[in-house]
């Protein structure tokens, strides 16, 4: 089994296991070798079992077409495309309209069909974000300093050591139950620096079945791309 080991200022040994197959430990500086290899033999039946559920997963991952029927989620709904073409027009956009999600555009051109499909659900995860991280920040008493709506390929969401607060656009893709999670999860951080007992215990009282939402994003997280 091939694993990479990363060496930091720090007590305890992390086991990591990431697309598209990656095995990683992070290590105490002074570990040894052999804690790092017993380490590794002890999660061995663990990490095939992840690897196993990757490989699984991206046999999910479908190539985009941008054609009439093409599924795509919105708000935990897949919604089939309607591509409609009128040379008239001074922009492409995008609506939800008849039950579709329809672009209308001056020229069929995947590259732009997609670069159109991505604005759209970037200005519709800032708003519902946004929305959402007003509704809890009330409950949480948290205020971020700022927030971002970023493409962020490994994570839903991020908050830093000044109080920023960093969302990935996809998030719009998922159910608003997922959403709020997400939302959560983040504005948690700014009580908690970290995911210790006290983190997910304050997790747990904002959003008691948080656990559902986590697995929801597992299992799905593959399938929300353009």
């Amino acid at each position: 089994m091939e694993f990479t080991v990363e060496y930091r200022k720090r007590r305890s040994f992390e086991l990591r296991v990431e697309p598209p197959g990656i095995v990683k430990v992070v290590a105490p500086k002074n570990a040894r070798k052999a804690e790092v290899l017993e380490l590794v033999e002890s999660k061995a039946r663990w990490i095939n079992q992840k690897l196993s559920e990757i490989r699984e997963l991206e046999s999910r991952r479908c190539k985009r077409e941008y054609k009439d029927g093409e599924t795509f989620l919105y708000l935990g709904r897949n919604w089939p495309l309607e591509v409609v073409l009128d040379s008239g027009i001074a922009k492409p956009f995008v609506s939800i309209d008849g039950g579709s999600l329809r672009i209308v555009t001056d020229r069929i051109d995947k590259e732009q069909l997609r670069a159109v499909l991505e604005k759209w659900y970037r200005q519709r995860a800032s708003e519902k974000i946004k929305e959402r991280l007003r509704h809890y920040s009330t409950i949480i008493g948290v205020e971020p300093n700022a927030v971002r709506i970023k493409n962020q390929k490994k994570r839903w969401g991020s908050c830093s050591s000044l109080g920023n607060l960093n969302f990935n656009w996809r998030c719009i893709m998922a159910p608003i139950e997922v959403i709020d999670y997400i939302v959560v999860h983040e504005l948690c951080h700014l009580v908690h620096m970290n995911h210790s007992s006290k983190y997910w215990a304050l997790v747990g009282r904002i959003m008691p079945d948080y656990q559902n939402y986590r697995d929801w994003l597992r299992l799905n997280g593959i399938s929300m791309e353009l």
